[in-house]
């Protein structure tokens, strides 16, 4: 090969690697520049959201003034003074106030006329005695409670004024899916007007146990959530709200990423009931239910259904009036289909007091209709001290063969266990309790959970039951 040939090669691989660089070079260029317009394109979203939402969101300081009994501070003598603490003198005593301050967030949600209303927690205003508001833009206002709900843990409160006032737009939290873009907003750890962002990790989420809020599910985000942004919003990329942040999942107390909040359109639907009664009357059923067990599901032949099961029933509640009974298996209200025990119960608080419904329930197999004419849903201390009135008082279990190997029973003792006993209950106060076997009602021998509700349910006035408590049988009457 000669010179002239190796340098023309040279040349167009010269010429090749270069133009390579260079439209690399060009991709590069071009690749950045998009990404930036894209960020870009994110920010402006962000700041046009915080800007539109921020004034809406504000700060809410509470006083509750908590009067105590205490001792004046009176020493009965010198080296009490130096040496010891007050004595106690009863002519002394006297009421002291002790001011107990904290704080939240809320949502200006409407405007009529002169007063301004602000949605936040139940659990942040509570029954304060002093509520100051605090505007984004640096407005302070007295407030004052116009209504609770403990069981939404919701909250509404007022101030007036003739200026101007920015309103929050409300969403619509059923369209939230999971994987949406959400950003909360509120005063966490005492900093006004903090602005996260996240996804929404999931819908549906219950947490009666825990907040003992039976009447509202929850909205999950990652979007930070501290204490203080309790009561403020949770945002779309519309700049709606689709929700009252809440609580959040924490071992420290502060944020890990699951921050929980009241869907908007639960907050939505008692705003006026707040405004015009200052409370929020729940429809009332009268029963104690839940989600079947696989082995209740199996004796009771509920396979590929879905509702709530009937444990026990209040006398003289509507579910007994209208003839509901324990063993039953609600499937629907008004045709509207019931999903589980925490649906039924959601269901049937919204239901309107005074009206009738239709229930459509499964007993011994066979779908029946019944009609119940729903009540207003007392406070949960009276209804927890209802229990005298709850029937029979407790649920039972099957017997099988893990059960009979774990507390090593005789093989020919019964087929049905006493699973739980509600305190203050008629089979309670009959001395019947948690593990006992019960082998006979009414001299019919209970072979199967089918067997026990059958019986239970027969029109009689009192009930003979044969059990086996700790392998002694005893014969126990129980008047319904």
């Amino acid at each position: 090969m000669n010179i002239r040939k190796l340098l023309s090669i040279l040349l167009i691989l010269l010429i090749g690697i270069s133009g390579t660089i260079f439209a690399k070079e060009g991709y590069y260029t071009y690749n950045r520049s998009q990404n930036i317009n894209n960020l870009e394109v994110i920010q402006n979203t962000n700041r046009r959201i915080a800007k539109e939402v921020l004034p809406a969101i504000v700060s809410i300081n509470v006083v509750n003034i908590i009067e105590r009994k205490g001792n004046s501070g009176r020493f009965s003598s010198p080296v009490d003074f130096f040496f010891g603490k007050p004595s106690p003198d009863k002519e002394s005593d006297e009421i002291q106030e002790f001011r107990s301050a904290a704080m939240g967030s809320g949502v200006i949600v409407r405007k009529d006329n002169k007063n301004i209303y602000v949605l936040t927690n139940n659990h942040v205003v509570g029954e304060a005695n002093e509520i100051t508001i605090h505007l984004d833009d640096g407005r302070t206002f007295k407030a004052e409670i116009v209504g609770t709900d403990p069981r939404r843990d919701i909250a509404l409160v007022q101030f007036q004024t003739k200026e101007d006032i920015p309103i929050a737009v409300l969403g619509d939290s059923d369209k939230v899916q999971v994987g949406d873009i959400s950003f909360a907003i509120g005063n966490p750890l005492g900093f006004s007007s903090t602005f996260t962002s996240g996804v929404i990790s999931a819908v549906g989420r219950n947490a009666d146990e825990i907040l003992g809020t039976s009447f509202t599910d929850f909205i999950q985000t990652d979007a930070a959530i501290n204490p203080g942004n309790s009561g403020g919003a949770l945002v779309n990329i519309y700049g709606e709200v689709i929700g009252i942040n809440t609580w959040i999942a924490s071992q420290t107390g502060g944020n890990i990423g699951i921050g929980f909040s009241i869907p908007i359109n639960r907050a939505k639907e008692i705003i006026d009931d707040l405004i015009n009664s200052g409370k929020v009357e729940y429809g009332w059923l009268g029963i104690s239910m839940g989600d079947p067990s696989e082995s209740l599901v199996k004796s009771m032949n509920l396979d590929n259904r879905s509702g709530a099961f009937v444990f026990n029933v209040y006398k003289g509640s509507p579910a007994w009036n209208g003839g509901i009974k324990p063993g039953d298996f609600i499937t629907s209200i008004d045709n509207k289909k019931i999903e589980g025990g925490n649906n039924l119960l959601k269901i049937v608080g919204n239901l309107e007091p005074g009206k009738q419904y239709l229930f459509k329930v499964v007993r011994k197999s066979k779908p029946v209709n019944v009609y119940v004419d729903i009540t207003v849903r007392d406070d949960e201390d009276t209804i927890r001290n209802n229990s005298n009135n709850l029937w029979p008082g407790l649920t039972v279990v099957e017997i099988n063969e893990e059960i009979q190997e774990r507390l090593n029973l005789p093989k020919n003792i019964g087929k049905v266990m006493i699973g739980s006993v509600i305190e203050g209950s008629p089979v309670f106060t009959a001395s019947l309790r948690n593990g006992d076997i019960i082998k006979e009602i009414n001299k019919k021998k209970i072979n199967s959970l089918m067997d026990f509700y059958e019986v239970l349910n027969r029109s009689t006035e009192e009930l003979i039951f044969k059990v086996n408590k700790q392998g002694t049988d005893l014969i126990i009457g129980i008047v319904q």
